[in-house]
């Protein structure tokens, strides 16, 4: 086992925030390139006054709260608003189909969600069919606060909502809820608490020593775990939090010029953003000297385009960090540049965090030793609770025997093959499940092969990932009810409309009849070799 569990906090996630605010009001705390920018006095005070608008629409601790809107000001400051009610936060995606964030918003029972106008419609359309609509407050539109001031205007008007306190939640309240892909085609909630959340921020302090100077990067969406390093960390030590709007996080062409204006220092995103930077954003053509640590994690990031990276910004530290939701990040490992010409396989995925605690197990859950193949299992103050309304899959995502004197020590199972070396450094090997990583996004192969299922003239799907030089590419194999196949533009507009994006595959191939196993199982070993 390695590692040892050091931080035991009391403290609210918002709670750092907070102090900052007190300590801070002057400082920019957020930033949003071309709509404006919030000090932290400001920041603090339009979250009291959602704070204030969800305890009189009935929100007390313990509820979970919706946030279906872009990242923005309004979205932070939404987002604080909710932990200070002592509610947890839910984050959709607004760019998934609209049944996926109804489905997650009636899952969790929120008490209410935060919506950006151009959702109501069919969110109450999916909704009612699920059941029943939450209570609903609409913002006719996002960007530098001014809608969610408007929104909090309009309802004060009608009634206005007295000042309250914020709650003072304790280390195991629920602080936020993330959905992730699930085996059964259906999204499933990892509930975090204040304590895991805490514990990683403090965590991030101790190794990456937050100024408030620093511009930190906030490129990943709400609903991905990235955005907890993103905006909790620098608001919790004075710094200055730059939202990178989805456009242009996504245009090299665009970002990188955006990364220069804005003076970023600490810059954080899964590896293929990076990689496109690398390749196509012209870095040597903009002024990055600001930049002093460049952080990646979600996926493996090729060794070739992380050479170049490095090759044209030496400056920065680079860490690749690694851990599912379930932990965030649990593993850490800090690059030593320049990177050799002759290296080919990717970098460790490092040591285990100091808030936690990592052992290798084979098949059977016993221990490896190092040097051995097995799945990574974590333990520690960082670990979920479990999946929301999930008890048999949260029971089944943890080891609970015990190792060398520990008793009932949850071991949570990330279902990643590693090896660790003599230096203590794990290599990740590859999954133990149908579980991938794409764009930096966990995606259950069986949620997609759901997704076809729902198209009239599928009878047969089954999908598989296979890697290459860019990450992961994935290939549906499919039969037809119909003699008429669909055309790979239908079936790409059907997959949009019914999955986020990142689950779309990129190819999509149709036969008679999937091959199938002698238990008359689909043969998945087949499908990989079909063409």
């Amino acid at each position: 086992m390695k590692g040892a569990i050091t931080m035991e906090t009391q403290q609210a996630l918002h709670q750092g925030f907070v102090a900052a605010a007190q300590r801070y009001p002057g400082h920019t705390a957020v930033i949003e390139p071309g709509f404006g920018q919030l000090s932290y006095a400001e920041l603090a005070e339009l979250s009291d006054r959602v704070r204030d608008r969800l305890h009189a629409s009935g929100v007390r601790s313990g509820d979970r709260v919706g946030l279906y809107m872009r990242k923005s000001i309004d979205a932070v400051a939404t987002l604080y608003g909710i932990l200070k009610a002592g509610a947890a936060y839910v984050p959709v995606d607004p760019a998934a189909p609209v049944a996926r964030c109804a489905y997650i918003l009636h899952n969790c029972g929120v008490k209410l969600a935060l919506v950006e106008q151009r959702f109501e419609t069919r969110l109450t359309a999916e909704s009612e069919a699920l059941g029943g609509v939450p209570a609903l407050l609409l913002l006719e539109s996002v960007g530098g606060g001014v809608g969610l001031r408007q929104a909090l205007d309009q309802a004060d008007a009608r009634q206005p909502a007295p000042v309250v306190a914020s709650v003072e939640s304790a280390a195991q309240d629920l602080a936020y809820i993330l959905y992730t892909s699930g085996s059964t085609g259906k999204p499933k909630g990892v509930m975090l608490t204040h304590e895991n959340a805490v514990s990683f921020v403090d965590w991030c302090a101790e190794v990456f020593e937050p100024l408030t100077s620093d511009r930190f990067s906030s490129h990943a969406p709400l609903h991905f775990d990235l955005s907890i390093l993103d905006i909790h960390l620098p608001l919790k030590h004075g710094a200055a939090l730059v939202l990178i709007a989805e456009e242009a996080g996504k245009d090299p062409l665009r970002l990188a010029p955006l990364i220069a204006e804005q003076r970023i220092t600490c810059w954080y995103s899964a590896p293929s953003i990076l990689s496109l930077l690398a390749q196509y954003g012209n870095l040597a053509q903009q002024d990055l000297s600001a930049l002093r640590m460049v952080l990646f994690a979600g996926e493996v990031f090729p060794v070739r385009h992380l050479r170049t990276l490095t090759e044209l910004l030496p400056m920065p530290r680079y860490f690749n960090l690694y851990g599912p939701t379930e932990t965030n990040v649990c593993t850490w490992y800090e690059l030593a540049l320049p990177v050799p010409p002759e290296r080919s396989v990717p970098f460790p995925i490092g040591k285990v965090c100091s808030h936690l605690r990592a052992k290798v197990v084979d098949e059977h859950g016993h221990e490896v030793a190092p040097g051995g193949e097995g799945e990574l299992c974590i333990s520690g103050s960082g670990v979920m609770q479990g999946y929301w309304a999930l008890p048999e899959q949260s029971k089944s995502a943890f080891l609970t025997r015990d190792y060398n004197g520990d008793q009932g020590v949850r071991w949570y199972r990330t279902g990643d093959i590693v090896v660790e070396a003599e230096d203590g450094n794990y290599t990740y090997l590859g999954r133990r499940d149908r579980m991938v990583k794409r764009r930096g996004y966990r995606v259950e192969l069986g949620e997609i092969e759901a997704g076809l299922y729902r198209h009239g003239a599928i009878k047969e799907a089954a999908v598989v990932a296979l890697a290459d030089e860019e990450g992961v590419r994935i290939k549906a194999v499919l039969s037809c009810r119909e003699a008429k196949r669909p055309s790979m533009i239908e079936m790409k507009r059907f997959c949009a409309e019914n999955l986020p994006l990142y689950m779309v595959p990129d190819q999509f191939i149709w036969c008679d009849s999937l091959p199938k196993t002698s238990t008359d199982k689909v043969d998945y070993q087949r499908l990989k070799e079909m063409n």
